[in-house]
């Protein structure tokens, strides 16, 4: 929601108004870019360059976009090569939260992960062209788009096809090249169709060695009893919980995150008079203004991350710019949830939309609404706690994926490092809850997600989306 467009009625844009108290001063407006940002292009000297006047004729396959060349067999965008060659490299499995059809384009291709590297691999992209060890340049760069089949795709969407590899391997005595660091930025989900692994000393060996690269630290001996992420599944055993303790310096870094944090009640004011109706313009206002003090508190809160020094002040702009909805509605759904589904839905109820507001509504609309809803109530379950939010946030906003850095590398590292620490704090903190910190990360690309809907929502029907989802929401939860 954008805090300078006007309300759609009424004169209740800037200042108070009857039934409410005075506003606080303007904040700066939101950006206006804010959505789906799309990969930073890796350039891989392995691939086969198109020249300028063919490029502008070509499209990508699975897209649409600008092609650059021959990647992995077939013709292909910059975004699209490396998306793949992440996927392949990192043993990614995804889901799709709709029916594996989504529309592929250059504006939807982030939308689900899962219908993209189904369509890389439908079109032909091969994954065998893929240098084992991850680095620029193809295998074998003469190769061509190959043809799987069926029951073959969908061994390695649903991870079996990456298991078997990696069972061969432990079998065979060699060591795991496949990297544990499942991304948030790209899918923010763990590999659900991953399974314990029947040789834990190969998978721990390369656990180990990343959490000493991205945390700078050694690894206490009590961690080779530590479960992998990806050994989390609901078709294998998980090992009994151990009795440890939280590594010192997880322990530090996540109070920093926390310390960062503005965990006071929001300022805004949003009490009214017995009797007070609302009208849509007033709401509409109170909802800007109240997006106005999330996103000063998300600007000042990038101001005392403990990394802050380490990027750029482009890069923090570009980070901000891409995800302070996803950041708003996180903050919303959790650290400042009593005072949202509390008095912002008290004022919501006050507010009477119009039959011809209710007969406008839009299907987008509707979509949001239903996952909003479910959204809550599983942040209401999970009940995060302080340090898994400061921990979930600083995970989605590290998103290097995003056009425009100059430190993506260093992103990714400041990422993994903290996705290994909410891992390490869940795992200590909540023992025998094995399963939630793969719940906490699938939580993440649903967030961006809804976010990336509601831009499509228009202004005018805002108002009567929150008085439904903050109604519904505060009933159901009030009946438990």
């Amino acid at each position: 929601m954008e805090r300078d467009e006007r309300p759609p009625s009424g004169g209740g844009g800037g200042g108070g108004s009857a039934g409410f108290l005075e506003p606080p001063a303007a904040l700066p407006p939101p950006p206006r870019n804010g959505f789906c940002q799309d990969e930073l292009p890796e350039l891989d000297p392995g691939t086969i360059s198109v020249p300028d006047d063919r490029a502008e004729q070509r499209t990508c396959l699975i897209c649409g976009d600008r092609a650059t060349g021959l990647h992995y067999g077939i013709i292909s965008c910059e975004g699209c090569k490396g998306f793949f060659k992440r996927s392949i490299c990192n043993k990614r499995v995804y889901r799709c939260s709709r029916d594996k059809n989504c529309v592929m384009s250059r504006k939807q291709r982030n939308r689900c992960q899962y219908c993209r590297l189904l369509k890389c691999l439908q079109m032909g992209m091969n994954r065998k062209a893929i240098r084992e060890d991850g680095m620029p340049g193809g295998r074998n760069k003469s190769i061509g788009p190959v043809q799987i089949s069926e029951e073959e795709i969908e061994r390695i969407m649903s991870g079996q096809e990456f298991e078997e590899e990696a069972n061969h391997w432990s079998n065979h005595g060699d060591s795991d090249h496949s990297s544990p660091g499942n991304r948030a930025s790209e899918s923010n989900q763990p590999s659900p169709g991953s399974t314990l692994s029947s040789s834990r000393s190969v998978e721990l060996n390369g656990f180990m060695a990343f959490r000493e690269q991205y945390m700078g630290m050694s690894v206490p001996p009590h961690y080779q009893y530590i479960p992998h992420l990806f050994s989390y599944s609901t078709h294998s055993p998980l090992l009994p919980p151990q009795a440890r303790s939280l590594d010192p310096q997880s322990y530090s870094l996540i109070h920093q995150l926390v310390s960062a944090e503005d965990l006071e009640p929001l300022g805004t004011p949003m009490l009214i008079e017995d009797g007070y109706a609302v009208t849509q313009a007033e709401l509409f206002a109170l909802l800007c203004r109240l997006a106005d003090e999330l996103l000063f508190r998300q600007i000042a809160w990038i101001k005392k991350l403990p990394f802050f020094c380490e990027l750029s002040i482009k890069d923090y702009t570009c980070l901000l710019s891409s995800t302070w909805q996803e950041l708003i509605l996180l903050s919303s759904l959790t650290v400042y949830s009593k005072q949202i589904f509390g008095e912002l839905a008290d004022v919501t109820a006050k507010y009477s939309p119009s039959d011809e507001e209710l007969h406008r509504f839009s299907d987008e609309g509707m979509e949001v609404i239903e996952r909003l809803i479910y959204l809550y109530h599983k942040f209401h379950q999970l009940k995060v706690s302080n340090e898994e939010y400061a921990c979930m946030k600083a995970i989605n906003f590290l998103n290097q994926d995003i056009r425009g850095l100059t430190s993506a590398s260093q992103l990714e590292q400041l990422n993994k490092r903290y996705w290994y620490i909410c891992q390490d704090f869940t795992e200590y903190k909540y023992t025998h809850q094995p399963n939630r910190f793969p719940d906490l990360m699938m939580c993440l690309p649903e967030i961006r997600y809804i976010a990336g809907k509601m831009v499509n929502v228009p202004l005018e029907q805002l108002p009567l989306l929150f008085k439904v989802v903050l109604h519904s929401c505060k009933t159901s939860v009030g009946k438990e």
